[in-house]
């Protein structure tokens, strides 16, 4: 059984708009190459034909992929969020104590995760580390360097 995932409106419409993509335009462009790599004879010595039935394949299993994850993909209304903990959707305004540093994450779905936009994914280890933390509340997240402690200064949405 698949698990579901869940995505703002934003992230689900670029899902759907890349499966669209791959099956409109590249699905039609392989097989095109597929079928001018079998016009040239032979094809057990055809490289060219190998190289877009392997192409074909990686394609397909993409598709498969992201038709999945768009067959279990829940959006979340922010309305319906409790504002009291970390959840997806949260903007988490945090404090690492070692550091003496502030910084400000927003959860979101794994596929949405964009380090550079302040999104991380609630499936990384910070992420899962923040979820269901309430302001005041110190994280103590397991990372590769060690134990970072998070102090969680705000919660917004």
């Amino acid at each position: 059984m698949s698990q579901l995932t869940y995505y703002t409106e934003e992230g689900l419409a670029k899902l759907k708009a890349e499966l669209d993509q791959l099956k409109k335009v590249e699905r039609p462009a392989i097989s095109a190459q597929i079928a001018e790599a079998r016009d040239k004879g032979d094809l057990s010595e055809n490289a060219e034909y190998d190289a877009a039935k392997e192409a074909q394949g990686m394609l397909e299993m993409k598709i498969s992929k992201l038709e999945n994850l768009v067959s279990n993909a829940r959006i979340v209304d922010e309305k319906d969020l409790d504002v009291s903990k970390a959840l997806i959707l949260s903007t988490v305004r945090l404090k690492n104590l070692a550091m003496k540093k502030e910084m400000s994450y927003t959860l979101v779905a794994e596929n949405e995760a964009d380090l550079k936009a302040g999104k991380i994914s609630v499936e990384s280890p910070i992420g899962k580390g923040l979820l269901g933390k309430k302001v005041g509340d110190v994280a103590e997240i397991l990372v590769p360097n060690g134990t970072l402690k998070l102090e969680i200064l705000e919660i917004t949405r």
